[in-house]
């Protein structure tokens, strides 16, 4: 079959080259993005009169059935016309006739799969923006439930103190509000159009680069034709934040799997995000917050991957370039798919507020409040840790914890101690003393839900 830009070429390659270098069976996903660049493409050529207004409006309503074929999922694409581009060139061709090869005129692939991908990924980041804020409302909505629940907070994954439930679901709602804040701003850098510069020079037809950006809803283009083509850095930071925010999804994926085993037993999925094991009947298994974890691995892959086919690639398009669309396309769904399953499984989860609270009152966690009493009756804080990491050893040795002990007990480890020291030991006590700023105090978890949800 003969190519598209075969004029210089006396005889086509074998058919499993054209199968490796093919793009065709990937790039199809830009098939919409590729139309609505031409559409705005064509506009523009009838526009400046570089094409007849007859040859335009043709060309569009050539480009428009196509649309409708693709939507349709009615489009057959070939792997002898290797990409998106130019299948579809072909189909307009078979569908108007050789008006459709007007098309390309004042543009090359090299602009036109660039600004495929800058309108692709302006959808799509906006797609995740707003899932991330469904599974924030989900965070909220469990956290307002949870104001008063109580859980061992941990550090060394060792119980540290006792916490507000709400208060550490709300860590997870202001980790997301900085990826989505992150995706917010790399609009910026998505919305630039490339159109009209060509294959790197920019072009000797009176184009109307800014008419073109303007029908694309683009805010502003290249103001460099090489740049214009060879940049793909929007797709880097696309995918460097997409790779911070599914390492926050797998903190949250982690702490999800150890809360839903026996061994914790703080919540249980809804059986929409678990499954059972083909041998052992009792099993219920967290893997959908598994698998997130997994995904992790191919999005920071994709990331590296793109890193490195664009280390010390020279100016300007080169065929290594057709290498960033598989990432970038497993990304978005690996991204879009996680968020929402996540959202979902916040929701449904079932909190056991009383295993929390029963955890919290047969721990040391309360430690470090005894610390701060003393230290509040005057004592240095360094001999006050003392102080109680002794009481803690003593409880140890007797198999007991600080609330179980006598006044006379407390009394013989330290004479300021008096019998106000069990409302201090208390661990509801405990965390609603914890009214500094941003801590876990209800008073201060409530301010936060506020606050978060004037953001969702």
């Amino acid at each position: 079959m003969k190519k598209l830009w075969g004029g210089r070429f006396s005889k086509t390659p074998e058919q499993w080259i054209e199968e490796f270098g093919a793009s065709i069976s990937f790039d199809q996903q830009l098939v919409l993005e590729d139309i609505e660049g031409s559409l705005a493409h064509v506009k523009m050529l009838g526009k400046t009169g570089i094409l007849t207004q007859d040859e335009s409006e043709l060309i569009q309503a050539g480009l428009l059935k196509l649309k409708e074929k693709a939507q349709a999922g009615e489009l057959e694409y070939s792997v002898s016309e290797e990409d998106i581009h130019l299948n579809l060139e072909k189909m307009l061709i078979d569908e108007i006739g050789p008006a459709g090869g007007k098309l390309h005129t004042g543009r090359s692939r090299n602009d036109q799969v660039a600004t495929d991908m800058h309108l692709y990924l302006k959808k799509q980041v906006q797609v995740i923006i707003a899932h991330i804020k469904e599974m924030q409302a989900a965070l909220v909505g469990q956290a307002e439930k949870h104001v008063e629940t109580i859980l061992p907070g941990y550090t060394h994954l060792q119980r540290a103190q006792p916490i507000s439930f709400g208060h550490h679901l709300l860590a997870y709602f202001w980790m997301l509000e900085r990826d989505k804040q992150r995706f917010e701003e790399s609009l910026k850098r998505i919305d630039i159009s490339p159109l009209g510069a060509s294959a790197l020079a920019g072009t000797t037809f009176p184009i109307d680069r800014q008419y073109s950006a303007e029908l694309l809803g683009f805010s502003s283009v290249y103001e460099n034709s090489m740049d214009a083509v060879s940049d793909r850095d929007f797709i880097v930071e696309f995918l460097s934040n997409s790779a911070l925010a599914i390492t926050h999804l797998t903190r949250l994926a982690e702490e999800i799997i150890l809360w839903s085993s026996k061994e914790f037993s703080f919540i249980e999925l809804d059986d929409t995000y678990a499954t059972g094991s083909s041998i052992m009947p009792q099993k219920k298994n967290p893997d959908m917050a598994e698998l997130i974890r997994g995904k992790s691995g191919r999005v920071f892959g994709n990331l590296l991957s793109m890193l490195t086919i664009l280390k010390g690639l020279p100016m300007t398009y080169n065929k290594d370039m057709q290498e960033d669309k598989e990432g970038m396309f497993d990304t978005v769904h690996t991204m879009v798919g996680s968020l929402k399953i996540f959202a979902g499984m916040i929701e449904t989860m079932t909190v056991k507020a009383d295993v929390m609270e029963e955890a919290v009152n047969q721990d040391f966690s309360n430690a470090t409040e005894l610390a701060d009493y003393l230290a509040a009756k005057g004592i240095p804080f360094r001999e006050a840790h003392e102080i109680v990491g002794k009481l803690v050893l003593y409880c140890i040795n007797k198999n007991c914890y600080l609330l179980d002990l006598t006044l006379e007990e407390f009394k013989e480890a330290c004479g300021e101690i008096s019998d106000d020291v069990y409302g201090v030991l208390s661990p509801t006590e405990a965390v609603r003393r914890r009214n500094s700023y941003g801590g876990t105090g209800f008073d201060q978890v409530k301010i936060q839900l506020e606050q978060a949800k004037k953001l969702i």
